[in-house]
């Protein structure tokens, strides 16, 4: 079974970040907070889609579901006082 902490490295490695969170406890469903530079200026769905790309084949075998907010590190800035 997956752990958040898991999925947390697995983003981390296959994606430059600022920052991540990850929170989920059942194994199969999470929630993840990803900052990266990458990010500018693209849409959300693309977005969205460098964390797929990093998270591999996971995102058909071990994850279920996965509640995504992406942020550039300006965007973050703006969310956190």
């Amino acid at each position: 079974m997956l752990t958040a902490h898991e999925l947390k490295t697995y983003i981390l490695d296959g994606l430059s970040c600022d920052y991540a969170e990850v929170q989920g406890d059942d194994g199969q469903h999470f929630d993840a907070v990803v900052v990266s530079l990458l990010f500018a200026g693209k849409t959300r769905v693309q977005q969205h889609q460098h964390v797929y790309q990093a998270l591999g084949d996971r995102m058909r075998s071990e994850i279920h579901a996965l509640s995504l907010q992406t942020f550039t590190p300006e965007a973050w800035a703006k969310t956190t006082p």
